[in-house]
Order: structure tokens, then C-alpha cells, then sequence
């Protein structure tokens, strides 16, 4: 998924990715290095100014069309996804950061820009400003700067004992502009060296914010090496859909699938935080501070990683001069490089995040009046009940709860249940609801293995199966498990050898089910269980309501690695199912089977309770890392940045549905990237504790919660799984 969600950002993309088919043809550019690297503007900069997209940002005043940063953003994604050369986006960024100051200095290189004029912006801690009777004095070098030869406008920083100090650039022999050996051969590169040079007053840019330059230049940045990742994704993939080795699509190779879907997965993290970091222009600074620095941390390094991978999926023909993937690459390391080393942007996030969270509501706080004053008066008859607690193993809320009958009482377990069961809610209602829970502290009430059972109930169950569970599961004097998985077919559901027999009035079942979450505490279970042996494989199973206390059911639990019983083996020995509790038709199993599926994971995704940021805080404040504070704090940067980049999916998909959009790739996504946060989290947590990882603490038991991820890594389909669902439906590529 690119940048865009709203369909004006959409027609812009198309507007700009049709420029860029015209004006940004990589032969051109391929024929002009050594113009570009001098600082040369691209022979289509006329055309592209006078469409405007110079100065889509930039005040109205000033030539521009005064448009947000997240509609800049939309123009460098797809610029960037074409390679368009030159100093396209160091001028954009010149602007951008203009046009947050102040003065006659940022009012006149304004209007050069507006015009049609490049810019650069040149900063660097080794650039030192001195008070003067007329002014100011200037002596070092900058680092290097990108567009900076051949720049019409030069924006400058410099470090002052009164802070820093912004300047124009006026030629001088006391100004030297070095041309550098970029590694990106379509955009010059150099650096800027001062001796004494004199700034007058008059050259001052007074009003920037260091917190708001840093934004923009890391939105920006972060928008073109989203473009970059999902260039090579898709170069990636049409490649390997039609490249055939050992007679069949190198595409169809499981290999060569997780690789492609691993590059889908890390291209939407970066066009993520580039999203995220694009909307926060109105925000409070340290909501933007948090997503600057994300933007840096989780952005650019992908558009390295995708370009990397991109090559090794085409093989021996990436690795030539002649193909493009390595120009998409040089153009990923030298942005990566001048935004600063990860290792920066991780200690600064986590800093920063000692004292700030990221807000991600998105509703109105005055949508939808009326419905807002009904849930709040729900919330004030819950208030005078007593705490609704949960069961023993924490699995499943405890039956008999007060509040959680309100709630069900008031439609709000499941809003989104068509009526009798819930609201009727869309996603704005929804929204606004799971608002006032947040508002309140409250979490959404949750029926557990519910979730993704009542839908398929609901979808094919009949009106007496409807009136027997839904409200009783709401009301949580029902609890459910999934009889699913057996020894022999794990992620194969087709592979299932439970068999069901007919007989009078009913079902016969018989077989063993394994890793069932909450068997041991479940009322009812739903059953896959093979009912016709003579169909293939896919239809001949039929999809039952099984009673947990039934004659013949025999419910083990299993104990973990943990030491701990949360999953369990189910014996199924001639068990009786009436007539009135299989769902839909025989040998719909497999149908229904994959509506429960997708609930699972549609719910799945959000939340990480492995390698969690507040583990690692925990750490910190009680100073148990076996490593310096700063390393620890480099540790909770990179988990911060795990979860702002769930968050961010996350809240990108609710987007999406209500701009009445079809989800997209984020589902699945979501789930395998949560998965894998997890891991990495775990295991980062670790490596800060040395010796005390391996003595059992059962105040913060971190081993422990680390050999507990399997939970995680299997439950609701398997990581390898999940990116061959995302190869095969997603991407497009061939079965096997």
C-alpha cells in the first residue's frame, strides 16, 4: 500500500507517477551522471514546475499551493518510487523549512523557490557563528549536504553561543562549496566550507524550530525511501513471477516467496511511519518528535533493506551495471546516511519516549454527539458494579459479571453485530466507541476465542443457533474454545483424520485435537471433523458446536516449556453432537473454517506482551541492564519503534475502511510483523540483562517470557504460513 488513503491523495499520486512516466526516465538519467552530480537540473525541472510540485507545500503568497506536509509526502513516495534525479527533494526540503520561519532572509529565498529556483540545506555541529559589530562570523565545514552543488538557494546552520543560528548563503570567496563522490550517482552531494565568512542581519532566518526542521527533513526522506521499497517490492516480484528455473516460476519456491513477502512486510512498515510522520504536522511538538525520530529509525534503513533483497531475488541480472536496482540503492544509502545512523534514532526515541507516548486517536472528540452521551451512560451504571475479574488462567472474563451483563445489555461487546446482538456499528461508530473506552481506561470488553468464533455462527449459523449463543457468549456465560489443530494436521486443516459418523438425530465424533487454548476452562467448543472420507480433502469436513461437558470428551491439559497449562489436548471418544449443533450444510467445514481464520486474525496484531517497551523501561528505571544506560536506552528505541510501527499499520487499515476502502495487505502483515516484534523484542530484552537473565524472578521473569513466545509464533497460523498467505493472495505469486 502506498502513502495515499483519501482519494484527492490518490489522484494526486496518479498525477505525479504520470509526470514522473514522462519526465523521469531513468535512460535520461542514466546518460547524465556527471550533469547531476555536478548539480545540473534534470531537463524535465521546467515541466515540473510548472505543474507545481516544486511548491505543493509552499505558501500561497509564495507561488505555492499551501498544502499540507502529508500531501508532500504523496509527491516525494512517488518521485522516489521513478528515481527522479536531480535536487527535487533537497529543494522541497528547503522549503518546507523556510516556510515554518520568519523574516525578510525566509520571505525572499521563499519567492526564489516559489520561481523555480533548487535549494539546499547545509548543517553540521562542526560550523561555528561568532557575534561581530556587523553582524556575524562563520568558520568550519558542514557535513555533506545533498543538492548543495549547484544549489540557487542555500540554507545554512550554524552553531552560536546563543543557539543555533539560520542563514542564506551569499557567495563569498570565504564560502567554498566542494563537489563530493556520492554514492548516489542521480543527485549531487557536497559539503561547504567557511572561513570567517561574514552574515549580515539581513541574512538571518529567525523562528526555526529545531523540532520542526527535524520533522520535515525526516518526513520527507522518510517518503522517498517508502517510494524506494516499494519500487524494488515490485520489481522484485514481477521478476520472479515469470523467471522460470526447474520448469516452473522461481516465484512459486517457497524461498523465494517469504523473501517477497518479507519485502511487503517491510515496505509497509516504512510507508507507515512516513504516514504517520506526515500527519502529525498539527501536532503537540512531542508527538512529533516521537514520529520524527520514528520515521528516521524504521524508514530509511528499509529502503536499503528492499533494495538489497530486490537483488538477490533477480539474481545475477540485479547485480549489472546495466539494471537499475542498484541505482534504487545507492539513492536508499546516501538519504539513509544523511538523516543520521540508526543507532542515533534509536537512543533518541527511546529518550524521548520516557516522557511521551504516541496519541493514536483519530476521531473527532465531537463525532457523533448522541452516540457518545448513550455509551457514557452505560459507563456510569458499570461504574456502580463491581470489578468484572477474570478466570484463574486468565483466558476468559469471569461468568456472572455484573458489568460485563451491562455492556452486553447495551450492545457494546460487539457493537459492530448487526441488531439484535450488537449496534449495527460502522467503522465511525466503532471508532467512537473504542474512543470512550480509551478515554474511560477501560478495555474493550473481549469474548476471547468468541471473537472469532461468533462471527461464523452469525454468517452461516441458523435463527435457534443465533438465540442459543450469541447472546450468552456476549454476556460471557459462555465461554468458547477451537478444536482445530490434531497431531497430524497443524496449519494443514485439510489434512484433519477426525471423523464424525451419522447417525439418529445426530453425530458421531471420534479423534484427538492438540494446542487448544482454553479447553480446560471452554463451555462449548467449534469442531472440524471429517464427515465425508470419499470427498477431497477440502470438502469433507463439516463444522460442529461440541458441548465441552459432553460424554466423551476428555480435556489434558499440556504443560509448557513455561511450566505453565494455557493450551491443551482434547480426546474425542464417540461423542455424541445433535443434529441442531453442526453449522450450515455437511462439508462446509472448510468454508467456515476460513471465515473463523480470518476473524483470528483480524483480531491479532496490536498489542505485543513479549519484548514490550514497558519491559524494557522497567529495566532502566530499576537500573538491572548489564550494559550502559545509554545501550539500554538504544534497546527501548528499537522497541518503541516495533510498536509505533504495529500502531501505525494498525491505525492505517482503520483509515482505510472509513474511507469505505477494502482492507488490504495490513491483516496479515500486522500479524506476521507482531510476531516478529515479539521475538526481536524478547530477545533485545535479554541482551541488556547478562547474568541476571538466568536466575527466575517472579517479579520480572524475562527468560521465562522469553521461552513463552511459541504462543505467539504459532497461534493463529505460523509466520512461514502467514507470508506464503502473503506471497500466494497478496502478491500475486504462483502456488507451488
Amino acid at each position: 500500500m502506498a502513502l495515499p488513503l483519501l482519494e484527492d491523495h490518490r489522484d494526486l499520486a496518479e498525477a505525479v507517477a504520470a509526470f514522473a512516466a514522462r519526465g523521469g526516465v531513468i535512460a535520461d538519467t542514466r546518460a547524465n551522471f556527471k550533469r547531476y552530480a555536478a548539480g545540473d537540473r534534470p531537463d524535465s525541472w521546467d515541466s515540473l514546475v510548472n505543474q507545481g510540485l516544486h511548491a505543493v507545500h509552499l505558501p500561497e503568497v509564495y507561488g505555492g499551493d499551501g498544502a499540507s506536509l502529508a500531501e508532500l509526502a504523496v509527491v516525494v513516495e512517488q518521485l522516489g518510487m521513478a528515481l527522479y534525479p536531480g535536487s527535487y527533494v533537497p529543494t522541497v526540503v528547503t522549503g518546507g523549512i523556510l516556510a515554518t520561519g520568519s523574516g525578510s532572509a525566509a520571505a525572499t529565498m521563499l519567492s526564489e523557490l516559489g520561481a523555480g529556483a533548487t535549494g539546499a540545506v547545509s548543517t553540521g555541529v562542526g560550523v561555528e557563528a561568532v557575534r561581530t559589530e556587523t553582524g556575524w562570523s562563520v568558520t568550519g565545514t558542514s557535513d555533506p549536504a545533498l543538492g548543495l552543488p549547484g544549489a540557487d538557494v542555500v540554507l545554512v546552520q550554524a552553531q552560536s553561543s546563543e543557539g543555533e543560528l539560520w542563514f542564506r548563503l551569499t557567495p563569498a570567496a570565504t564560502a567554498v562549496v566542494e563537489v563530493e563522490d556520492g554514492i548516489d550517482l542521480t543527485r549531487a552531494i557536497g559539503t561547504l566550507t567557511l572561513t570567517g565568512h561574514p552574515v549580515s542581519d539581513a541574512e538571518i532566518v529567525d523562528g526555526l524550530l529545531p523540532q520542526r526542521v527535524e520533522l520535515i527533513v525526516n518526513t520527507v526522506y522518510a517518503a522517498e525511501a517508502s517510494g524506494l521499497a516499494a519500487w524494488a517490492l515490485r520489481t522484485a516480484v514481477d521478476y520472479v513471477k515469470t523467471r522460470e528455473q526447474f520448469g516452473r516460476p522461481v516465484g512459486s519456491f517457497q524461498a523465494v516467496q517469504h523473501k517477497a513477502a518479507m519485502m511487503l512486510v517491510r515496505s509497509e512498515i516504512a510507508c507507515a511511519a512516513a504516514w504517520d510522520a506526515a500527519r502529525s504536522e498539527d501536532h503537540d511538538v512531542d508527538q512529533q518528535q516521537l514520529v520524527s525520530a520514528q520515521a528516521a529509525l524504521a524508514a530509511l534503513p528499509i529502503g536499503i533493506e528492499n533494495a538489497l533483497e530486490c537483488v538477490t531475488l533477480l539474481g545475477g541480472v540485479g547485480f549489472t551495471w546495466e539494471h537499475d536496482a542498484h541505482l534504487y540503492w545507492r539513492r536508499a544509502l546516501s538519504i539513509a546516511a544523511v538523516v543520521g545512523s540508526e543507532e542515533r534514532w534509536a537512543h533518541t526515541l527511546g529518550e524521548r519516549s520516557a516522557d511521551a507516548v504516541r496519541d493514536f486517536s483519530f476521531v473527532d472528540p465531537d463525532l457523533l454527539p448522541e452516540l457518545r452521551a448513550d455509551v457514557r451512560r452505560v459507563f456510569a451504571d458499570v461504574e456502580l458494579l463491581p470489578d468484572d475479574g477474570t478466570t484463574a488462567a486468565s483466558w476468559a472474563p469471569a461468568k456472572g459479571s455484573a458489568r460485563r451483563a451491562r455492556f452486553a445489555e447495551a450492545k457494546l461487546v460487539a457493537p459492530h453485530y448487526r441488531a439484535p446482538y450488537g449496534l449495527g456499528a460502522g467503522p465511525k461508530e466503532q471508532a467512537v466507541i473504542a474512543h470512550e473506552f480509551a478515554t474511560r481506561g477501560w478495555a474493550q470488553p473481549s469474548t476471547v476465542i468468541g471473537e472469532w468464533v461468533l462471527p461464523t455462527i452469525l454468517e452461516h449459523g441458523n435463527a435457534e443457533q443465533h438465540d442459543r449463543f450469541v447472546d450468552p457468549t456476549l454476556r460471557a456465560d459462555i465461554i468458547w474454545c477451537q478444536l482445530f489443530s490434531e497431531p497430524g494436521a497443524g496449519s494443514d486443516l485439510a489434512g484433519l483424520s477426525t471423523k464424525a459418523r451419522k447417525v439418529d438425530g445426530g453425530w458421531i465424533i471420534s479423534g484427538q485435537k492438540v494446542w487448544n487454548s482454553g479447553a480446560h476452562e471452554a463451555d462449548w467448543g467449534v469442531c472440524l471433523a471429517r464427515t465425508d472420507a470419499d470427498a477431497p480433502k477440502h470438502r469433507g469436513l463439516s463444522y460442529f458446536l461440541v458441548d465441552m461437558t459432553s460424554k466423551g470428551v476428555d480435556v489434558r491439559p499440556l504443560k509448557q516449556s513455561t511450566g505453565k497449562s494455557e493450551f491443551n489436548e482434547v480426546f474425542l471418544d464417540e461423542v455424541f453432537i445433535p443434529d441442531d449443533c453442526l453449522v450450515s450444510e455437511p462439508g462446509q467445514g472448510w468454508k467456515l473454517a476460513a471465515t473463523t481464520l480470518s476473524n483470528e486474525r483480524l483480531s491479532m496484531g496490536s498489542t505485543l506482551h513479549h519484548g514490550s517497551s514497558d519491559q524494557f523501561r522497567t529495566v532502566i528505571a530499576d537500573g538491572s541492564h548489564d550494559c550502559s544506560r545509554e545501550d539500554a536506552v538504544e534497546g527501548l528505541g528499537h522497541s518503541i519503534s516495533r510498536e509505533l510501527a504495529l500502531s501505525a499499520m494498525n491505525l492505517r487499515g482503520v483509515s482505510a475502511r472509513l474511507a469505505d476502502q477494502e482492507p488490504g495487505a495490513e491483516i496479515s502483515v500486522s500479524k506476521v510483523y507482531n510476531a516478529l516484534a515479539q521475538r526481536e523484542g524478547s530477545r533485545d530484552l535479554l541482551r541488556l540483562l547478562g547474568p541476571r537473565a538466568a536466575v527466575v524472578d517472579p517479579k520480572a521473569n524475562y527468560a521465562i517470557d522469553h521461552i513463552g513466545l511459541p504462543s505467539i509464533l504459532f497461534g493463529g497460523g505460523t509466520v512461514e504460513i502467514q507470508l506464503n498467505v502473503i506471497a500466494q493472495r497478496v502478491l500475486g505469486l504462483p502456488r507451488s
